[in-house]
């Protein structure tokens, strides 16, 4: 009996020493670009709603727990050399578990469902495109340790081939998330679609208010637009203007 307890409690030992091993505590927080204007949590992604907040400036957030949990919340835009009235922009939510691999690399392995994706081309869509999203991401390794310049906690992430991300700073500890679970089980059934063997199906948000929501990336580039025909117009009328007061002092003088 003694000695059953005793192969059950160094069992109990082995696994919750191997589970301590894939977890890291040093990456528990929530971290962010140098904007620091993009952070997970609520106030990126509302998933109740379906709604998904445009950041002020560009970048990404990713937020770890001690017990393996992450999210990652990232803002692109890029410009259009071709149609610069046209830039794209892109927003990008997912969580799921993470695990430290024996080698040092992580593996970050997202709920299939959750992912949300925004993308905005204004110039092929009248709406920004609104899917599910998901990615597993693998980074090489990483490194965490005081920022030489102002001794903030400094992450960095090397991608699968080893190419550097943009470093991240510390911003929240305990980290700012979402709750870690499956947010939107039901989802596909609700809405009548399926996802795709990618986890990837297009839909529509319901409802006016989300409406704005799939255009809300869509505005500056019509703003430009709409800015550029304006100005143009005022030109007209003022070049128009000068003409013919030109005509009539020619007259009277």
């Amino acid at each position: 009996m003694l000695l059953n307890l005793k192969s059950l409690l160094l069992s109990g030992a082995a696994l919750a020493s191997l589970v301590n091993a894939q977890v890291d505590p040093l990456l528990t927080g929530t971290w962010t670009t140098k904007s620091r204007k993009v952070f997970t949590g609520p106030g990126f992604y509302d998933p109740v709603n379906e709604k998904m907040f445009e950041p002020s400036l560009t970048g990404f957030s990713y937020s770890f727990t001690d017990d393996g949990f992450y999210e990652v919340a990232a803002y692109r835009a890029g410009s259009n050399p071709a149609t610069p009235s046209c830039p794209k922009g892109i927003i990008q939510w997912q969580h799921g578990k993470y695990r430290k691999a024996s080698n040092g690399s992580l593996i970050l392995n997202p709920f299939a469902v959750d992912g949300r994706q925004l993308m905005s081309d204004p110039c092929s869509y009248k709406n920004a495109v609104y899917t599910r999203y998901r990615q597993q991401e693998i980074f090489k390794h990483y490194e965490v340790f005081p920022n030489p310049f102002d001794k903030a906690q400094r992450l960095n992430l090397y991608g699968w081939d080893g190419a550097p991300m943009n470093p991240m700073y510390l911003a929240y500890k305990p980290p700012q998330m979402l709750p870690t679970q499956t947010l939107n089980p039901t989802t596909a059934a609700a809405t009548g679609t399926k996802p795709s063997s990618t986890g990837n199906s297009k839909r529509d948000l319901p409802g006016d208010d989300d409406g704005l929501v799939r255009e809300a990336l869509d505005r500056k580039a019509l703003l430009k637009q709409r800015h550029s025909k304006n100005n143009a117009d005022r030109l007209w009328w003022l070049g128009a203007g000068l003409t013919a007061l030109g005509g009539v002092g020619y007259f009277c003088f």
